[in-house]
């Protein structure tokens, strides 16, 4: 029998174990596997980094959910062990995002880019304006999948400067019925800093920051985040949209895209990715014990400053996004010399880390810090980096 990688099971005594009642099972075989975890420091994009905490207590949970004898995977999604858990999910998420009595949380598949589609469906008539910023490629595929509903009006862009700044200077039009930003932009690495004032509704693409620092969440029309990225694990979206902007519109919506029919079943229109859901609690506690949303800011802050004063004071690495604009979540930069790129992206990788390859539209790096990276595997990531601009292989 194997476990993990390399660790092999043999003795009878062992097997045994495997054989018995599921809880023992479960202590045996989160023993065993992390036993077997090599650490690595995973700079990810998403599916990303989640608290270690979370990873073992969702392995039990495979084997044995709550000590009931059955696995998380095969509990009922309308039975009481279910139940509780999205109950409590929602209520964190009101908690820690300070929502209002209005705004509805629920737990929905299909990912942002289902939102794309789903929030002009139930928000915008034919002939109706929705602004939309272009900040890079999520908010240009809000934009087309928008097209299909209604008539979307691009109100700033950042293309003419490959998308390495935020857009200042632009104007809202009145019939908007809402106005679409994405508050981060993970390929780019750009960040809004401040939310746009307007009297149009917001509708907020908040998949790769959610829960990484306080905003008015309480003022947003329609907040929508994939799991993977600061939430949990891919496989479930978290939706807040305020119930008073729904029911609007002429078109008749199919049952499954219609929010109000998710709110009226109370989340369980049809069967919720229970597993998921279950995950995105147990970020959740974690987020409201180490301090909420303040603490989060806090030590984002403290993270991306580290990484990029090393950027800015480095001989052979820089930046590639202006620095008002600079995401506390995506930290992207390159080499001054592209050469150096894949010698570098080499020598990280035989250093134990991952995943800071840049997304293939804006290649050189991309070190991603969510609320789960701890400074330890930054401070490592800038001594790997020192390491390796000292060790004289660079072209520069």
């Amino acid at each position: 029998m194997v476990i993990g990688t390399n660790l092999q099971i043999d003795s009878s005594s062992n097997l045994q174990i495997f054989k018995s009642y599921k809880l023992h099972t479960t202590f045996a075989l989160s023993n065993f596997c992390f036993m077997a975890f090599s650490k690595v420091h995973n700079f990810n994009s998403g599916p990303a980094i989640l608290p270690d905490e979370v990873f073992e207590q969702s392995a039990c949970a495979v084997l044995n959910y709550n000590d009931t004898g059955l696995s998380i995977l095969e509990i009922g999604h309308r039975t009481p062990a279910f139940v509780n858990i999205l109950t409590e999910a929602r209520l964190l998420v009101r908690e820690l995002l300070a929502l209002s009595d209005q705004q509805e949380v629920l737990f929905l598949s299909g990912g942002a880019s289902t939102q794309f589609m789903q929030v002009p469906m139930n928000l915008l008539d034919t002939k109706e304006c929705a602004a939309f910023t272009d900040t890079g490629v999520w908010g240009q595929k809000a934009i087309k999948e928008a097209a299909f509903f209604g008539r979307p009006e691009i109100v700033c862009s950042g293309k003419e400067n490959g998308y390495t700044a935020i857009p200042k200077d632009f104007a809202i039009p009145n019939d908007a019925k809402y106005l679409h930003i994405t508050s981060n932009e993970t390929i780019y690495g750009t960040q809004w800093k401040k939310i746009p004032a307007t009297s149009n509704h917001l509708v907020v693409d908040m998949s790769s920051d959610i829960f990484s620092r306080v905003m008015p969440h309480h003022t947003y029309g329609i907040i929508y985040a994939g799991a993977q990225k600061n939430l949990g694990a891919a496989g479930t979206t978290l939706v807040v949209v305020n119930k008073n902007l729904l029911g609007k519109v002429k078109r008749k919506i199919p049952t499954i895209l219609d929010y109000n029919r998710h709110i009226e079943e109370g989340n369980l229109l049809n069967t919720p990715p229970v597993f998921n859901i279950y995950v995105c609690l147990l970020v959740l506690r974690w987020i409201k014990k180490n301090g909420g949303l303040v603490a989060m800011e806090e030590l984002n802050k403290t993270k991306a400053a580290l990484l990029y004063d090393h950027l800015d004071n480095s001989k052979i690495f820089e930046g590639t996004v202006a620095k008002e604009d600079r995401s506390m979540m995506n930290i992207c930069f390159r080499c001054k010399n592209q050469k150096d790129e894949t010698a570098f992206l080499d020598f990280a990788t035989n250093n134990n880390i991952v995943g800071i390859a840049g997304h293939r539209l804006a290649g050189a790096f991309r070190a991603s810090l969510y609320n789960a990276m701890p400074i330890s595997s930054v401070e490592y990531l800038i001594g790997i980096m020192k390491e390796y601009e000292d060790s004289g292989k660079s072209d520069t």
